[in-house]
């Protein structure tokens, strides 16, 4: 079970957080309070898996309540201001609910956490299973992404494109295509400076380009001998 801690200050809000936590089966509502100060007394108390919290609130605001935490839980932001997405983002939350929450949306949230729930304990037992997907920020919430769906991955300035083999729009994360190379597994090739392919993915191979489907890739001089290797 996940052990969560729900902070809201509007108590008909915290009402219903903890209502529908306690319709998530792996979930466990280990305390819920309207106030950061009380909810750092809770977690010196016990061990907390996942915080539920909300950004305005009086005293301290939820993102400065997290960035004041050492030991770091899972949190996912509920709320109603949709202008500090990036922020929560940037603090590495698992999501970014806004209010009112429907419960697909939120059951979608929680099962996020339990894949890095889930993650962070096999690392901790040694057993880490060999992982086929990522998860990135894509607009306001962590999406994932399966390794044998992505076709190939361009680079524009601050942002990447990671184009699918399952959605015809490409998923636009802010990050470099080195952050995300040093990510992927063997079968992704760096063939030029704004593109790595899935090798498993290229339909056919030119002397200075590689096909996926329709889409002409082009490969540079210092990625030559990617080719080479692909050929043999």
């Amino acid at each position: 079970m996940i052990k969560c801690l729900a902070i809201d200050d509007e108590s008909l809000a915290l009402q219903l957080l903890a209502d529908n936590i306690s319709r998530i089966p792996f979930l466990e509502l280990a305390a819920s309070c309207d106030d950061a100060f009380v909810a750092n007394k809770i977690m010196q108390e016990q061990s907390i898996d996942l915080i539920f919290i909300d950004i305005q609130m009086p005293g301290i605001t939820g993102l400065q309540f997290i960035q004041s935490l050492v030991k770091k839980p899972m949190v996912i932001i509920v709320t109603a201001y949709k202008q500090y997405a990036l922020d929560g983002f940037a603090l590495d939350v698992v999501d970014y609910l806004m209010k009112p929450v429907s419960l697909d949306r939120f059951m979608k949230a929680c099962n996020k956490a339990k894949d890095l729930y889930e993650l962070k304990l096999s690392a901790e037992r040694g057993t880490l299973p060999k992982q086929d997907y990522m998860f990135v920020n894509v607009g306001y919430s962590l999406m994932k992404i399966q390794f044998n769906d992505i076709k190939y991955i361009e680079g524009l300035k601050d942002y990447i494109q990671i184009h699918l083999s399952t959605s015809t729009k490409a998923a636009v994360v802010r990050m470099s295509l080195k952050g995300i190379e040093e990510e992927l597994p063997q079968n992704f090739e760096r063939i030029h400076k704004s593109f790595i392919v899935n090798t498993e993915k290229i339909t056919s191979i030119r002397k200075n380009a590689v096909f996926v489907d329709d889409k002409e890739l082009p490969v540079s001089e210092s990625y030559k001998d990617v080719i080479d290797k692909l050929i043999k």
